[in-house]
């Protein structure tokens, strides 16, 4: 059982493929496939393509969210993947997006979010995470 609400991936990846950093119906594409590939159920999304260069999104699921910004002038991009409950893996969407965006090097930290010892959830208690 978990001991916390969430899990809160906050991810760089260095060395990545510039063309698809720049590209905003790829990285639209990839952000989708990861969310699926954790087990999250997609909401909606929305994606934008600045001007010389970049790309910002997100994904909100129902489990809470996928982001991503890019500078692929800079070949790196940095991702924030957050989810609830105990049915999404946000480290398979990480491992996705890794191999998909041709990362060489990352940096990842996870951080557990709504602590049952700070929010008061006993923690031997049979409390369920439910998420719609």
């Amino acid at each position: 059982m978990a001991n916390s609400l969430g899990r809160h991936l906050i991810s760089e990846l260095y060395d990545c493929d510039e063309e698809i950093l720049n590209d905003v119906q790829q990285i639209e594409y990839l952000m989708k496939k990861a969310a699926i590939e954790s087990g999250a159920t997609i909401v909606t999304s929305t994606f934008h393509r600045f001007l010389p260069h970049g790309v910002s999104g997100a994904i909100i699921i129902s489990e809470s969210h996928l982001a991503i910004h890019t500078w692929p002038e800079y070949n790196y991009a940095s991702l924030d993947i957050y989810t609830c409950g105990d049915s999404v893996d946000p480290w398979k969407a990480f491992y996705y997006l890794k191999d998909a965006l041709n990362s060489k090097r990352q940096e990842s930290q996870e951080f557990k979010r709504g602590l049952f010892s700070s929010i008061g959830v006993p923690e031997n208690s049979a409390h369920k995470v439910e998420v719609s």
